[in-house]
């Protein structure tokens, strides 16, 4: 199935409830030298802040220490840009599952360093390898 285009990311659609979906994403992650550092349950918090009813949808900022360091120790400010978000949310139908990713080149573009681009290739290329994967 060919997917939409996203400017800023990268996305596949999956034959799999959400929370399959999610145990994958991670099982990927990891094959790739990335871990979960942050995760936000967006559908749990407009629930409880604003009372309303969202589809399942997680945020997932994942972090390769060696590749995290890498660009910390060209940029100190670097942080701003870290981790790389990963989205899961449920699709259109309960047992369909979206994955999107931030593209690591776009997100790093905007330090305007070219030495920080092959880094940011290399992320990519990562994510690139977690989608296919999926």
């Amino acid at each position: 199935m060919a997917e939409p285009a996203i400017a800023y990311g990268l996305k596949k659609t999956l034959a799999l409830p959400v929370d399959e979906a999610d145990a994958r994403v991670r099982e990927e992650l990891k094959k790739e030298g990335f871990g979960v550092l942050t995760e936000i349950d967006v559908r749990a918090t407009l629930k409880q802040k604003i009372d309303v009813d969202f589809r399942p949808y997680r945020i997932l900022g994942a972090c390769n220490p060696p590749l995290a360091y890498q660009a910390l120790s060209a940029e100190t400010d670097i942080g701003l840009l870290l981790p790389c978000n990963v989205v899961v949310y449920q699709g259109d139908d309960q047992d369909e599952s979206v994955v999107a990713i931030l593209d690591p080149e776009i997100q790093l573009s905007v330090t305007d360093r070219e030495d920080i681009a092959p880094l940011a290739r290399e992320v990519r290329a990562r994510m690139e390898r977690v989608l296919a994967a999926l």
